[in-house]
């Protein structure tokens, strides 16, 4: 068992310029395999002009044709053999061990087919993450989420497992019965969406169990939404909890591409493992250099049943212009997930990343962890209302609170706001993703 900072020493400390020569040489592997045993990838660049040997340098990947979601969707479902992943399966379906799919909450779930070898990388992935967050052979990781089809935690699982960790799988429970089995078991670590750890301590705090002073937990990694890189959704969990939050990322398509290490110093992405490129939203050209935002086109070099080739996550990401003290030659991006350029909408003329009320919000003490952003349209005039709770003790504040939402909301998104406060706990809690931002006005043309 690896005893120092880095999972994997050599990857984690390798020299960019070989770094890059392993990403080309993996990038055309991967390329060639999904050509020559995949139908919708064999159309796909056979369309583009493109055959293997046509990338001869790292500047060719970008010619290769992007893919999105909405293009898996087209191939999968029902008629289209073999059933369900249709065209894009690269190995016989006997093969197949794994079924994963996306929550499809925005039309048709992705349905994603891993071999063995598969989901053994999606757990090497994650390794990586844990690794990096301090996760050592003693930690019990309490794992608490309902066990499914969707990917959620299930690589936290087996790479705890595979770290040398102790797993307690926490599926069946409702909140309070995992809290009291964290409590029994005195788990010292745990995997959640940021909404759930916020949730499960102010349901642990109702049941007169103050987490920090009565609970072991000291490592929390959150996935599933924005709120891990969030400094201030970050600053609630970690007092709620007196534990070092840390964020990482990934999808079901994809895998887990990046993570944050012990510095906290933003999301390393796993270049041994993943191409991550940034490109502009609007003209679709390259960004190599930090300081400007753009959207993710991630290619997974392993994933070889169904692969994932320079697949437009939609993630907007910036480089971060410093290295990480951890001394990993992997690039760091510079404050997380900036949101989806497919959330991105705009409202009165303004262009509008929910991230950022999120960010008012939370750094507002006296606000509960939930809130709710509506969309809506009067005449010609869009309308923003923010619900939101204020915590009992501090009704009395409503005017002076009110005067702090107004202003920090019009700094950091240039807009005004309809603001509702709310009666304590009457917003929807979740235990996965939460669906905050509602825009209601009619379709947008």
């Amino acid at each position: 068992m690896n005893s120092g900072e880095y999972w994997n020493p050599v990857l984690e400390t390798l020299p960019r310029e070989k770094l890059q020569q392993l990403q080309f040489k993996k990038f055309k592997e991967i390329f060639d395999w999904a050509y020559e045993k995949s139908r919708f990838y064999h159309k796909l660049y056979s369309d583009a002009g493109m055959e293997p040997g046509d990338i001869r340098t790292f500047d060719d990947i970008k010619r290769v044709p992007k893919m999105e979601k909405s293009m898996m969707r087209d191939v999968q479902g029902e008629g289209k053999e073999p059933f369900p992943y249709g065209d894009i399966l690269c190995v016989p379906l006997e093969q197949v061990t794994d079924y994963r799919q996306t929550s499809g909450t925005t039309g048709q779930p992705i349905y994603q087919a891993d071999t063995w070898q598969d989901w053994e990388y999606s757990t090497e992935c994650y390794s990586y993450a844990l690794y990096a967050q301090g996760y050592r052979c003693g930690d019990r990781l309490f794992v608490p989420f309902g066990y499914n089809i969707f990917i959620a935690f299930w690589a936290y699982h087996y790479a705890g497992e595979k770290l040398g960790c102790e797993v307690i799988p926490g599926g069946v429970l409702n909140t309070e019965a995992r809290i009291l089995k964290m409590q029994e078991l005195k788990a010292t670590a745990m995997g959640a969406t940021p909404t759930y750890v916020l949730g499960m301590a102010e349901t642990a705090r109702r049941m007169g169990i103050d987490p920090p002073g009565d609970l072991f937990i000291r490592k929390i990694t959150v996935a599933g939404e924005p709120g891990g890189s969030i400094p201030a959704t970050r600053k609630r969990m970690e007092e709620a909890w007196g534990a070092r939050v840390y964020d990482q990322v990934g999808s079901t398509e994809i895998g887990h591409w990046g993570w944050e290490c012990q510095h906290q110093s933003g999301l390393h992405v796993n270049e041994a493992l993943f191409l991550v490129e940034i490109e502009d939203v609007d003209t679709g050209e390259p960004i190599t250099g930090p300081g400007k935002r753009g959207k993710m086109v991630v290619t997974s070099f392993n994933r070889m049943a169904q692969p994932c080739i320079r697949f437009d996550v939609k993630d907007l990401i910036q480089w971060n212009a410093q290295p990480c003290d951890c001394g990993r030659t992997f690039r760091l991006l510079e404050g997380g997930l900036k949101g989806r350029a497919d959330d991105i909408t705009k409202v009165k003329g303004v262009l509008l990343s929910p991230t950022a009320i999120e960010e008012v919000v939370r750094d507002i003490p006296q606000l509960s962890n939930e809130y709710q952003v509506v969309v809506t349209k009067k005449g010609d005039i869009d309308v923003i209302t923010l619900k939101v709770e204020i915590i009992p003790e501090h009704k009395d504040d409503e005017a002076a609170i009110r005067a702090v939402l107004v202003d920090q909301l019009r700094v950091k998104t240039n807009l005004g706001y309809n603001i509702e406060f709310h009666e304590y706990e009457s917003l929807p809690r979740s235990q996965t993703k939460s669906r905050r931002f509602q825009d209601q006005r009619p379709e947008q043309h």
